[in-house]
């Protein structure tokens, strides 16, 4: 058997593992998650009317909720610094590992990730703190590894930012350190061009085979990192035929070049009424609230060789009303059809960005999710 049959058995007996265990492998058609609620705006540079704030009780609140709802995932932002205007966008905001290990301890099905940049977090201290969330949830903890594309963090936090292939290189043997604490049992010495340690060991080990990796990587450099050290890769979208080319592409990467298969994953903005027009009001209110020197801050900071052209937006207005993300506006109805043309395109799961969380959950649980099981998206 050659290395890439191997490759494809172990694989294979990871998936098995995870199809019976793991709840973001589960059967369902579409998978549901909720990402950056513990920053302030949420995915949104923009001030409508909403309950949404960074407190505790609101963010388990919403755990909760997403937990009973049966949602796959639960995704925080890591962020240092906010991007200026009238609500300092992502400036105020709790710490990942922390807060996914706090909502592990209080939710039951849902998978709860910690975001955690690479070039900030040591690998042992990492695979340590991954490791103790997956224990306090019983095997619920997943890692979204990023590489740190906003130079003005990294200067507050003392890191060089390194040209951007070199940040997914040392990305990588970040991960292949974590991977190895999280699997090996002797002690072994890492000396690598990034990382030279000594004597590492790491007990106990995660409940799971593997805990799961997200990875945004969309440039030619994110790609194959997500190909090859990735479980999920997260991507933005414009329209349903540029998110198709894209997930055929890393996908054929992933199976071609390393024996793997990835989930895709994208942010859709949903704004749901029981009319038409009263959701374009809505999405038109987000709007009309948006703090666009925020969100100008944040479109001067991305670097297109980061996140490929499948993010690079082409108005402002998108990252007031979604970071860039794709919109869904209308009736449930609508909306259910909106959702089957991402999962047409090859995606497995969403992320809801929503104005109000708390108040918008209960209305898409009651109104859109019977239509999901009808449409064959939920069963």
């Amino acid at each position: 058997m050659n290395d890439m049959q191997l490759k494809r058995r172990a694989h294979e007996e990871l998936a098995a593992y995870r199809a019976e265990h793991v709840p973001l492998f589960n059967d369902q058609p579409l998978k549901f998650g909720v990402f950056s609620i513990n920053s302030n705006g949420s995915v949104f540079m923009s001030e409508p009317p909403s309950s949404f704030e960074v407190s505790w009780p609101h963010s388990l609140a919403i755990a909760e909720q997403v937990d009973r709802m049966g949602f796959e995932l639960i995704v925080p932002v890591a962020r240092w610094q906010g991007f200026g205007g009238t609500t300092n966008w992502a400036g105020e905001n709790f710490e990942t590992l922390t807060y996914a290990a706090g909502l592990a301890a209080r939710t039951s099905k849902v998978m709860t990730f910690a975001t955690v940049h690479a070039s900030v977090v040591n690998p042992v201290a990492a695979a340590k703190a991954i490791t103790t969330i997956d224990h306090i949830s019983n095997g619920r903890a997943g890692l979204n590894v990023v590489m740190g594309w906003n130079e003005a963090e990294m200067a507050m936090l003392g890191v060089r930012m390194r040209e951007h292939g070199d940040r997914y290189k040392l990305g990588a043997e970040w991960l292949e350190i974590v991977d190895r604490l999280w699997t090996e049992t002797k002690p072994f010495d890492y000396d690598g061009d990034y990382f030279q340690l000594k004597n590492l060991e790491a007990a106990p080990k995660p409940i799971q085979m593997r805990p799961v990796v997200i990875n945004a990587g969309g440039s030619p450099a994110g790609i194959d990192f997500s190909a090859r050290y990735a479980d999920v890769n997260y991507t933005v979208f414009t329209t349903s035929e540029q998110a198709s080319r894209y997930c055929q592409s890393i996908r054929a990467t992933a199976f071609n070049d390393h024996g793997r298969t990835l989930q895709m994953v994208t942010m859709v903005i949903v704004v749901c009424r029981d009319t038409e027009g009263e959701a374009k009001a809505a999405y038109q209110s987000i709007i009309d609230h948006g703090d666009w020197t925020a969100a100008g801050n944040f479109a001067r900071g991305l670097n297109i060789q980061t996140f490929g052209e499948h993010l690079k937006p082409e108005i402002l207005a998108k990252f007031v009303a979604g970071s860039g993300s794709h919109a869904i506006v209308g009736t449930p109805e609508q909306v259910v059809d909106g959702l089957r043309a991402v999962k047409a395109a090859g995606i497995d799961g969403v992320f809801l960005g929503l104005i109000d969380y708390v108040e918008e959950l209960k209305y898409f649980e009651e109104r859109v999710m019977p239509l999901l099981g009808q449409a064959g998206l939920r069963r």
